[in-house]
């Protein structure tokens, strides 16, 4: 995991600048995501920040990840999304939890970016309480699964060439659990509907996902049959920690567009940027944006060192999302009327911002699994 932290950043920030920045605007204003962005996402070697090099990765490791989210999503946040989802919730899941055959499969076109990866986990009834309202199933057939059901709010679908999707599914007399299983687009009996139109996150495609009747071969069984919770968890961990990283470079984003605006814009024959109210928004905006960057650093480091943390990943991602809503709305704030137009850049970065409330798990869920583990096994 030996690399120039700084060397990465000025790679990542660069490539993002010069291929992802200019397509932010009209990715919003339109919807979707450009498709040929994988492809280049994967020349440039960011697509397998986890994954080994003998299977097409970098072997850089989770501080290596969270540092090219943050810079993708400063130049387009709705790319950073649908990135995390590809190289993160499948390809490091597939990584980490892939049996040989399926790694040697999959990984190296999910890290080239020739196949879109994504994993659904919730649905039209499931979402909080994933484990216990899950209604999509399968059913052991002879040496096959037979899945019925659908998913829902999933990100990369429509597009989504191989995808992790949790199950629930039952052995003999055994009570009801999860299997996860990796799935490929065009497998008869799986369809992939959307995008729907959201509020925010428009560049990023999020849809549905219907199974009836699908066979899966007993081979696409990501780690055990019935043991899909453990999976879940220990990805969920990841996910928190890797997202963390969006609302930083949303962050950061705002504060790119709200210093040269307080230079530019001035009041009274001064520049706005003078006046100490502007100037305190500003101390908080940067404040907010470095404990937020700094708490999740140290918990990549953490994960580096196979210190993983539920608590610490979820504390990371609960401080990164609550503060990029109060940051970006503030931008708009500091902007006054020019921020408030339509098309102005800090309306899609609070709009964005929103979603880190609510995906990976609500701010809510988040306080739950910090205050029941210090409650449980302390400091």
């Amino acid at each position: 995991m030996g690399y120039d932290q700084q060397k990465l950043r000025e790679r990542v920030k660069a490539f993002a600048d010069e291929t992802i920045a200019p397509l932010a605007a009209s990715l919003d204003q339109a919807g979707g995501f450009p498709a040929g962005l994988w492809q280049k996402l994967g020349d440039a070697g960011l697509l397998g920040m986890t994954v080994a090099t003998d299977l097409g990765g970098q072997e850089l490791g989770f501080l290596a990840h969270v540092i090219a989210m943050e810079e993708i999503s400063r130049a387009s946040a709705s790319v950073g999304l649908s990135y995390a989802a590809h190289s993160n919730l499948c390809a490091h899941n597939l990584y980490r939890h892939g049996k040989p055959a399926q790694r040697r499969r999959y990984l190296p076109g999910l890290c080239s970016g020739k196949r879109v990866g994504a994993l659904a986990m919730s649905e039209a009834g499931a979402g909080s309480d994933i484990i216990g309202s899950m209604d999509c199933h399968a059913e052991r057939q002879g040496d096959d699964w037979i899945a019925n059901g659908s998913k829902k709010w999933i990100t990369n679908v429509p597009g989504a060439d191989v995808l992790i999707v949790y199950m629930r599914t039952s052995a003999p007399g055994a009570a009801p659990a999860l299997t996860a299983f990796v799935i490929e687009d065009g497998l008869p009996g799986f369809s992939q509907s959307g995008p729907m139109d959201k509020l925010g996150m428009r560049g990023s495609h999020t849809g549905e996902l219907s199974f009836e009747n699908c066979r899966i071969p007993e081979e696409q069984v990501l780690g055990r049959p019935h043991q899909g919770v453990a999976v879940l968890m220990s990805g969920l961990d990841s996910e928190r920690l890797l997202l963390s990283a969006g609302p930083i470079g949303i962050m950061q984003a705002a504060l790119d567009i709200a210093l040269p605006y307080c230079h530019a814009r001035s009041q009274f024959q001064r520049p706005i940027g003078t006046f100490e109210l502007i100037q305190s928004k500003l101390a908080d905006h940067y404040t907010r944006l470095q404990a937020a960057r700094s708490w999740t650093y140290r918990v990549a480091r953490q994960f580096d060192h196979g210190q993983a943390s539920s608590r610490d990943a979820a504390s990371c991602y609960l401080l990164a999302a609550e503060n990029a809503v109060k940051v970006t709305l503030e931008t708009i704030q500091i902007l006054a009327g020019t921020g408030y137009l339509a098309d102005a850049p800090a309306g899609r970065l609070l709009r964005d911002a929103k979603l880190y409330d609510i995906g990976g798990g609500t701010n809510e869920i988040r306080r739950l699994i910090i205050g029941r583990e210090l409650f449980n096994h302390g400091q």
